[in-house]
């Protein structure tokens, strides 16, 4: 049986390195960054430092990461409920899961991109 390969960005471009980011938080577990190619206004990423496949595999020697991982969230949201007003906090599973590293988007605005990545019409790259 051959090992399947998952894209894990974070862990293969920013945690390394690689791909710089603007970070917005960053704890000993997690790090909290703009989205590198935002879909929203407002668009930040919230990940663990360990690599950790989904919110579906967190062990239970991971509670703590998860823990952080979660206040780092509120914390983020927090700030974008503050300067706007809303936003919404979400996580994908299985097949909706692109980058298989466990990763939540917060994020506030219009959408600024299509479902394949392209910046819609009206709006630029930040």
């Amino acid at each position: 049986m051959t090992e399947q390969k998952w894209e894990d960005f974070y862990c293969d471009e920013v945690l390394s390195g690689k791909t710089q980011v603007e970070i917005v938080v960053e704890t000993e577990h997690c790090l909290a960054f703009y989205h590198t190619r935002p879909y929203y206004e407002v668009h930040f990423i919230v990940i663990p430092k360990k690599h950790i496949l989904s919110f579906l595999t967190v062990s239970n020697e991971e509670a703590e990461i998860l823990s952080d991982v979660l206040q780092v969230v509120k914390q983020v949201a927090s700030k974008l409920e503050k300067d706007y007003g809303a936003c919404t906090i979400s996580t994908n599973i299985g097949n909706y899961q692109s980058n298989k590293h466990m990763h939540w988007h917060v994020h506030f605005g219009a959408k600024v991109r299509d479902e394949q990545g392209r910046l819609l019409h009206d709006h630029q790259a930040k």
